[in-house]
């Protein structure tokens, strides 16, 4: 039984880093459950401060996940509209797959800025900003699923 439980958990690490890059895939998540499926078996020992402490991580990547594009659009100069742009196109962009999830804050800034009567260089320098907030975001989370992956081979071995 612990050979399939290991086996399940390695697969929701793997799982979980191809969700850091592919849209509507909660990776960290989905990673951190495979830390709890290896808890199950009788081969890993993780102490609940390590289980709790990532359970936080997820959380708080998670949640950096959403918010990483606004703030890249107030980093390369937007305004407000540009930042409700970009939280709105987050979301919008979960309806339109893996080219939404990724264009959705850009254009999402960029409309906001046009809205609130910027030219279109300034709108485009803060949907660029939007844009590499989420690339951030992603790095954040593959780091996050690296270190699960490490964590999980370490308590295995």
């Amino acid at each position: 039984m612990d050979v399939v439980l290991l086996i399940v958990a390695g697969l929701c690490i793997v799982i979980g880093i191809i969700g850091c890059i592919v849209p509507g895939l909660p990776g960290t998540p989905i990673a951190y459950a495979g830390l709890w499926i290896a808890q199950a078996s009788e081969r890993v020992d993780f102490s609940w401060q390590t289980l709790l402490i990532w359970g936080i991580v997820t959380i708080i990547v998670s949640v950096l996940d959403y918010i990483v594009p606004a703030w890249g659009t107030k980093q390369f100069g937007g305004t407000k509209w540009g930042v409700w742009g970009s939280t709105i196109g987050v979301f919008a962009g979960l309806f339109f797959g893996a080219v939404g999830v990724i264009v959705g804050p850009l254009v999402g800034a960029v409309i906001g800025e046009l809205l609130g009567g910027k030219e279109m260089a300034q709108a485009l320098k803060a949907g660029w900003g939007s844009f590499i907030g989420l690339l951030f975001g992603t790095i954040i989370k593959l780091i996050c699923c690296g270190l699960m992956a490490t964590a999980l081979i370490q308590a295995i071995w």
